[in-house]
């Protein structure tokens, strides 16, 4: 490039930075003088909020002021009501003090009063005994005798319309009660008897039982623990056993074995074992049967067990589980018309015999067992005291137990129930009557309404009234403590005066 080139290019780039830094001058000069506007400007609308804010303090302060000196004014008059009421309350106590002051001299004055009354009390009944010549004692026992001689009569007549009120209350109510129980209760009145004797199909049948030289009645006898008697009723076969369940066994066996035709001893084992699993079966379902239709839950396994084998007992004639599953039912109906617990009623009510299927393997009475079994498998000692509890022999302490009690006797006693023979009811008729007849002053006595009441005839000149009601006690409590009967006994006093005169 040339030089004249080059020179031309440097001065015109001179010329063009000499240009720029002119026209940038004059706009910083510009820029500072908007900013000194602006400084200006914000300093004027500073000052004005600051007055502003003066202001403001300045008011706050002056209503802090008025506030604070309407509180001390509050406060002050606060003060002062307080001041007068507690002025007003020590003039009160003030008050209260006096007139406690004033009880206390008046509650002396009474007092000496008092001890004056007494001394003059004192001197009148000393000068009433010396005038009398009685000690107040004996005055006032001849009072009492002299009163009692006066209303002999009328308490003789109210004690004896007393009695009568209540026991007619008593007897209603239970009545109600027993007699509401055994209106909703239906069930046979009898129940069937133990099965121990079969009919014999044939004459032919009763060789084959007997077997070659008695071999196959030893294997019969042998297996089932069972006496088995064949020539004792014509075209019978009798069984023979203290044990019902062995019995039943030995039923279940002939039966099958007579259908069947083959009797021998390999056979007899065989089906001995099978009747013996029947058996068990029919006991534990009898025993969940009589548990559903009472509604009785929770009974332990063992006890169903021997509350099944009930089915197979009897007791006068009365089947045993029958006898239980009733009084379940009657016992129930009793605790829900009294407000006892249903539950335990009804459970130690059908397991209250339950001893009685093992009564001849332990010692001890079957409701003693019972009670000792059912502590044993868990039951609860209300129930096991129940059950124990519902012969006589140990006393009743709860209501479930008296209920088993009633429930027992009321089962038993119904007509029809038991097996009772002429001569023993004969015999309790007479010893019935003789329990009367033991007594001083007893003329006659008859046994009636086949034992459930006694009248017992006194002579009127040895016996009054009040010893009628006194002798008809003792009887009562003679017949319970030396006779076993089931329900009551009425005993019923009777003395009769009678005034005879002759007309001519």
């Amino acid at each position: 490039m040339e030089p004249i080139s080059i020179l031309i290019g440097v001065i015109a780039l001179a010329v063009g930075f000499g240009g720029n830094a002119v026209v940038s001058k004059k706009r910083i000069g510009e820029a500072d003088q908007k900013a000194k506007k602006e400084l200006n400007k914000a300093k004027d609308e500073a000052q004005d909020l600051l007055s502003k804010a003066k202001d403001e303090v300045a008011k706050v302060k002056d209503d802090a002021r008025s506030q604070l000196e309407q509180d001390r004014k509050d406060i002050k008059s606060t003060e002062k009501q307080l001041l007068d009421r507690q002025a007003s309350l020590d003039n009160k106590l003030d008050e209260l003090d006096k007139r406690a002051e004033g009880l206390r001299g008046q509650e002396d004055e009474v007092e000496k009063l008092k001890d004056e009354i007494r001394a003059i009390r004192t001197k009148q009944q000393e000068k009433l005994e010396k005038i009398a010549k009685l000690k107040k004692a004996d005055a006032e026992a001849h009072l009492l005798k002299m009163t009692e001689k006066d209303i002999k009569a009328d308490l003789e007549g109210l004690i004896s319309k007393l009695q009568i009120d209540a026991k007619e209350t008593a007897e209603e109510k239970a009545q109600l009660v027993v007699l509401t129980a055994m209106e909703r209760m239906a069930s046979e009145v009898t129940a069937e008897r133990t099965v121990t004797s079969l009919k014999l199909p044939s004459d032919d049948m009763k060789g084959r039982i007997i077997g070659k030289e008695g071999r196959n009645i030893q294997a019969l006898q042998g297996a089932t623990g069972v006496d088995i008697m064949v020539d004792e009723t014509p075209g019978m076969v009798v069984l023979s056993s203290f044990d019902p369940i062995r019995r039943q066994v030995a039923r279940i066996v002939l039966e099958k074995m007579m259908k069947d035709g083959r009797i021998h001893p390999a056979k007899i084992e065989e089906t001995v074992a099978k009747a013996q699993q029947e058996l068990d079966k029919v006991i534990m379902q009898a025993a969940e049967d009589a548990c559903r239709e009472t509604g009785v839950v929770g009974v332990p396994k063992e006890i169903m067990r021997y509350l099944g084998e009930l089915k197979f007992r009897t007791s006068y004639g009365q089947n045993v589980l029958k006898h239980s599953t009733e009084m379940a039912h009657i016992a129930g109906m009793i605790a829900e018309e009294i407000g006892a617990d249903v539950r335990i009623a009804k459970t130690a009510a059908l397991l209250h015999d339950f001893g009685k299927a093992l009564s001849h393997t332990m010692e001890g009475k079957h409701h003693h067992i019972g009670e000792e079994l059912a502590k044993k498998f868990g039951m609860s000692d209300e129930i096991a005291h129940a059950i124990g509890a519902h012969h006589d022999d140990v006393d009743a302490t709860t209501p479930e137990a008296y209920i088993v009690r009633v429930v027992d006797a009321i089962s038993a006693a119904r007509p029809g129930a038991r097996n009772i023979s002429a001569e023993n009811f004969s015999e309790r008729m007479r010893d019935l009557e003789n329990v009367a007849k033991g007594f001083e002053g007893v003329n006659k006595a008859y046994a009636i309404s086949a034992g459930r009441e006694i009248r017992v005839m006194v002579e009127p000149k040895k016996i009054d009234d009040l010893t009628a009601i006194k002798l008809a006690r003792d009887v009562a409590d003679k017949i319970e403590s030396t006779m076993q009967y089931p329900g009551t006994i009425k005993v019923a006093v009777i003395r009769e005066t009678r005034a005879i005169e002759f007309a001519k």
